[in-house]
């Protein structure tokens, strides 16, 4: 059995390396060197994942709680902040305070161990469940070596820091299994969880990939229950923009402020998954029950949610987002609140994938399911001319949709990527943000954090970069709810302000971006507040800081820069 010795080794070799092709060439190897499930457990946790996809946040072990576990096991409690300035990062302080315990113990921990106890952990409800997961932690770190220590933390709050990233390590896996590296990104974008990639590319790797007459691989086959992450739309300004970059053969769909779902029937049998392939199926009864029409058909369905009142009023994606969470009383909730579903797309049908057809045969194909069904599909337009799709946009807008999401009637669909086929066109001029750090307020504000550090991906450098801070959207209650949250996530409390690990998305509205000396981005949002609360979305996928220069770009008057506004 391999030992998480041996894995933390292999992470920090990584971390001394700046070589793509080497860190693949030394990932590759060591799964190779592994047996099928320790491979696909270490292919996760080399990217930060302790679980599979879509259960990560079952967890809920923070940075602060293993910083309290160990500060006492080593004595230390006192000598946190120094400890923390002198560390690379939060990982490596915790190895550093476990080197002063007493004795180190014996590398005994094993890949497989390690993942049992996080599986142990994360399944862990009920009574008293904060204290029993911590216990459980607790027990894994009292037996890791301090370099143990220090990668069981990197992979629990997913800042591993040496450089692996998923698209190096497909390639690693692609050496691991001797296939093409096309291959294996194929098998991942209908996967999604890179240890399921790992199983299946060792299953299969006795077949040639350019063999013919090989049977296709099951990956490639439509797996009810099993689901895909969705396809992704990239950000453009007007409709004109539909026009230049997918010609004149696009549909116009009504953009709304719901939450994403693909919706899995087959034999009578509903599943529903969230955005970040979270499985809600309890949450919302009333498409189950409206998918019971489908009868004993195998369908997967890309679609979206929305909230209303009694009046059939739209309800804030917020307030969405609170059904979407629970899990008792759903009949009092049902009542208080009703979910109304619009499909947009049909991923498979009776266990045929549709990916690689073009839009049109998958729209068609979905009139024809939604119908019979009698299943709701948004709202869609063929324009024949740019006055055309400027029309459909305006009585989107007039009729309180968010904007539209322009699709080409030749796009595949390419799940988890953000692909040139789909083009979405806000009204508002927002961009999806992570909060990076907060200030500690003052006033009627004073005890919440409340003024946010606002970072965009910087997909050139890595990790990310602040364009602005806003102290603006927030209700009191909102305030003391994201407080909590944060201080959940900090790496640092120093002169008033808190970094945090980026985790929390939010959505902020601007009213234009300027060049600013002030930020390493080089830019800054002006007037910035936020929307809501993005719980569907992960850090990975706020908009980039390319993203942003696109925008400035195609400013029609870019303000001189100028001091951003703080509290």
């Amino acid at each position: 059995m391999a030992s998480f010795q041996e894995f933390a080794e292999v992470c920090q070799s990584l971390s001394q390396t700046g070589s793509r092709l080497q860190m693949a060439d030394i990932v590759g190897e060591f799964l190779a060197r592994l047996e099928v499930d320790e491979a696909e457990i270490a292919a996760r946790f080399m990217v930060g994942r302790a679980l599979q996809q879509g259960e990560e946040k079952r967890l809920q072990i923070s940075g602060r709680a293993i910083w309290k576990i160990v500060a006492a096991m080593a004595g230390v409690e006192d000598q946190g902040e120094d400890i923390y300035n002198s560390a690379e990062d939060f990982g490596d302080a915790i190895g550093m305070m476990l080197r002063m315990r007493s004795s180190e113990p014996e590398p005994t921990l094993t890949i497989r161990e390690v993942a049992a106890k996080f599986a142990e952990v994360a399944d862990i409800e009920g009574r008293a469940s904060r204290a029993r997961k911590l216990a459980g932690l607790q027990s894994l770190l009292e037996r890791a070596t301090a370099l143990e220590g220090k990668y069981l933390t990197k992979v629990l709050i997913r800042e591993m820091r040496h450089g692996m990233s998923d698209g190096i390590m497909l390639e690693a896996i692609a050496k691991m299994a001797r296939k093409p590296v096309a291959v294996v990104r194929r098998a991942h974008m209908l996967e999604g969880d890179l240890g399921r990639v790992v199983r299946d590319m060792r299953a299969e790797s006795g077949a040639s990939s350019n063999d013919a007459d090989a049977p296709a691989p099951a990956i490639e086959r439509a797996r009810a229950m099993k689901p895909l992450k969705p396809m992704l739309a990239q950000p453009a300004t007007e409709i004109a923009d539909a026009f230049s970059i997918l010609g004149s053969e696009f549909a116009l769909e009504h953009k709304l402020d719901g939450a994403r779902v693909q919706i899995h029937h087959a034999a009578g049998v509903t599943r529903i998954f969230s955005r970040r392939l979270n499985e809600i199926t309890p949450s919302l009864p009333e498409v189950v029950e409206q998918m019971s029409a489908l009868g004993d058909r195998n369908v997967i369905l890309d679609g979206e949610v929305i909230a209303i009142d009694a009046e059939g009023n739209t309800l804030a994606f917020q307030e969405l987002m609170r059904r979407l969470g629970r899990r008792r009383e759903i009949e009092r909730a049902r009542a208080e609140m009703a979910i109304r579903l619009y499909v947009f797309d049909l991923i498979a049908l009776d266990g045929e994938l549709l990916i690689d057809k073009p839009y049109r045969e998958r729209i068609a194909t979905l009139t024809e399911v939604a119908q019979s069904a009698t299943i709701e599909m948004v709202g869609r337009n063929l324009p024949q001319s740019l006055p055309d799709g400027e029309e459909f946009y305006r009585h989107a807008i007039e009729a309180g949709f968010e904007g539209v999401v322009a699709k080409s009637l030749a796009s595949k669909y390419t799940p988890g990527a953000r692909g040139r086929g789909w083009l979405k066109i806000k009204n508002a001029r927002t961009l999806d943000l992570v909060i990076v750090a907060a200030d500690w307020g003052y006033g009627r504000r004073k005890g919440w954090l409340s003024n946010y550090h606002l970072a965009a991906r910087d997909e050139t450098r890595g990790g990310f970069a602040e364009v602005g801070k806003t102290f603006k959207g927030l209700t009191d209650a909102q305030f003391e709810a994201i407080t909590a949250r944060l201080l959940a996530l900090k790496i640092e409390d120093a002169h008033g302000t808190v970094t945090v690990r980026p985790e929390v998305v939010v959505e902020v509205a601007f009213s234009d971006i300027q060049r600013s000396p002030q930020y390493p981005s080089g830019m800054a949002l002006r007037f910035a507040r936020i929307v809501t609360i993005r719980e569907d979305k992960s850090a990975a996928e706020a908009d980039t800081i390319a993203t942003l220069a696109r925008d400035y770009e195609r400013q029609a008057v870019k303000p001189l820069a100028e001091k951003p506004a703080s509290e």
